[in-house]
C-alpha cells in the first residue's frame, strides 16, 4: 500500500490548504500515518473526475551485513499487557502480537517477527505492504502454519520493527533485510510471499542483485500478491505519461519534504474513519474492512519515526522494478492478482507485464482473483489459499 497520488497541482494545494489548518488544530506532534491513506484519499477524489487516469494513478501509487550467530535473536513478547489470559481468550491478532519475537539486525536495529511451529516442509516468509505490518496477515497464518512453518517480518520502519529518525529507506535495504534474516534467522531455504511493496522486496531479494550467493541458497520459491511496480509513485515502466507527469512528482517531493505539510497530511488521513473509507476503496470485499483492520493500520503510525519513515519512501528513489528483475529470477513464482486493484490494476502497465509471464516463462504461473482488490490475503483469504496451498505442495516435492 502506498502514498499520495497526486496528479493535479492545484487540486494537490488545494488539500495542503485545509491539511494545514487541520494541523494548526492538532499540534500535538503525533508523527506519522498510514502512507497508502493519503494517497488513496487523493486517489479516489481525483477519480471521480478524472477516471481514464486510472492506469496513471496505478502507477503513480505503485508505491548492512549481520554475523550469522543465533545470539542475535531476542526472544521477546510484544504485548505489554499483564494480565493473565488462555489462548481461547484472544483473538487471532491478539495471539499473533503475543507471539512476536525481536531480533536484533547488523547488531543495531530492533526487527519484530512472528514464526510458528516448526515443519519439515520449506518455511514461509510473509512480508506486508506498505503501511502494513505482521498482523495484516491475521487470516492466513492459522491456515499456513497447519502444514508449514511460517515466518513473518515487519519491515524496517513498519510495524513494531524500528523506526529510525532520518534513516534513508530504499528497495535495496528491504531486500538486503530480508536476505539477513534468512541466514540469521530462518535458516533454510525459503518460500518469500509477499504483498505490495512487500511482493517488490522479495522480488529483489531473490533476483540476486543484493547477495548473489545468497539469493541462490536461500530463497525457494516466490509468491507475489498484487506486486507493485516500485518503491513509490516515481516508478516509471516505460510509460509516457507518466514522464510527462514527473515534474508535479517533484512538486509533491518538495512539499511532503515540508514537516508541517507532511505531519498535517498524515494526522489528518490516520484518523479511524479516513482509514475506514480509504480501505474500503482498496478492497473489494467490504466485510473484510472491519475495526480490527482499521487498528492493524492505525496503530504503528503513531510511533516516533513513522512519519519520517512515510516521507523517506516516498520521496526517495523508486528502486528497481520488475521488469528489471523478473528475468534474473528462475526460480517458482506464483502471481496471485486480485482484478479490482485500483493501484496495480491487471490492464495497467505494472499489471500487463506480469499477466504475460506465464506465455514466456515456464516458471511463472498466474491466478486472477475475482471481485478482490489490492490485498487479496486479506480480502478474500479463501480464494488465496485456494491456489497457494496446492502450489506449495507442489513446490514442497519438488
Amino acid at each position: 500500500m502506498e502514498v499520495t497520488s497526486v496528479v493535479n497541482s492545484v487540486r494537490f494545494l488545494h488539500l495542503q490548504t485545509r491539511f494545514s489548518s487541520q494541523f494548526e488544530r492538532h499540534n500535538n506532534n503525533n508523527n506519522g500515518s498510514l502512507l497508502v491513506s493519503a494517497q488513496i484519499n487523493a486517489f479516489t477524489h481525483y477519480h471521480h473526475h478524472q477516471q481514464q487516469l486510472h492506469p496513471i494513478n496505478q502507477l503513480l501509487s505503485s508505491k548492512m551485513n549481520g554475523s550469522n550467530n543465533s545470539k542475535s535473536v531476542i526472544i521477546k513478547s510484544t504485548s505489554s499487557s499483564t494480565s493473565i489470559e488462555t489462548s481461547e481468550t484472544l483473538t487471532e491478532v491478539e495471539r499473533i502480537k503475543q507471539s512476536c519475537l525481536k531480533w536484533k539486525w547488523k547488531g543495531q536495529y530492533s526487527i519484530n517477527y512472528f514464526v510458528s511451529a516448526d515443519s519439515p516442509k520449506p518455511p514461509l516468509l510473509l512480508v506486508h505492504g506498505f503501511g502494513a505490518s505482521i498482523p495484516h496477515w491475521r487470516r492466513n497464518i492459522k491456515t499456513l502454519s497447519q502444514n508449514y512453518s511460517v515466518y513473518a517480518i515487519d519491515l524496517l520502519g513498519f510495524g513494531a520493527s524500528e523506526k529510525p529518525p532520518g534513516f534513508s529507506y530504499t528497495m535495496e535495504t528491504w531486500a538486503e533485510l530480508i536476505l539477513d534474516f534468512l541466514d540469521e534467522v530462518v535458516q533454510k531455504p525459503t518460500v518469500l510471499i509477499g504483498n505490495s511493496i512487500g511482493s517488490l522486496a522479495c522480488l529483489t531479494a531473490a533476483s540476486g542483485i543484493i547477495k548473489p550467493d545468497s539469493s541462490q541458497t536461500l530463497v525457494k520459491g516466490i509468491v507475489l500478491l498484487n506486486c507493485s511496480g516500485g518503491m513509490n509513485n516515481k516508478a516509471i515502466v516505460d510509460d509516457w505519461r507518466i514522464k510527462l507527469l514527473l515534474p508535479l512528482l517533484w512538486l509533491v517531493d518538495f512539499l511532503l519534504n515540508q514537516k508541517g505539510i507532511a505531519s498535517a497530511i498524515f494526522n489528518r488521513v490516520k484518523q479511524r474513519e479516513s482509514l475506514r473509507n480509504i480501505l474500503s476503496s482498496v478492497y473489494g470485499n467490504k466485510d473484510s474492512v472491519d475495526e480490527e483492520l482499521v487498528e492493524i493500520i492505525r496503530e504503528p503510525a503513531n510511533d516516533e519515526g513513522a512519519l519520517d519513515a512515510f516521507v523517506s519512501v516516498v520521496t526517495g528513489p523508486p528502486g528497481p522494478n520488475p521488469v528489471q528483475l523478473i528475468p534474473k529470477i528462475s526460480l517458482p513464482i506464483l502471481l496471485l492478482w486480485g482484478d479490482e486493484d485500483p493501484f496495480t490494476p491487471i490492464d495497467g502497465p505494472v499489471g500487463k507485464y506480469f499477466s504475460s509471464l506465464p506465455s514466456q516463462q515456464e516458471n511463472v504461473k498466474l491466478f486472477l482473483l475475482e471481485g478482490v482488490g489490492h490485498c487479496p490475503h486479506d480480502d478474500r483469504p479463501d480464494l488465496v489459499h485456494e491456489k497457494l496451498l496446492p502450489w506449495l505442495a507442489t513446490l514442497s516435492n519438488s
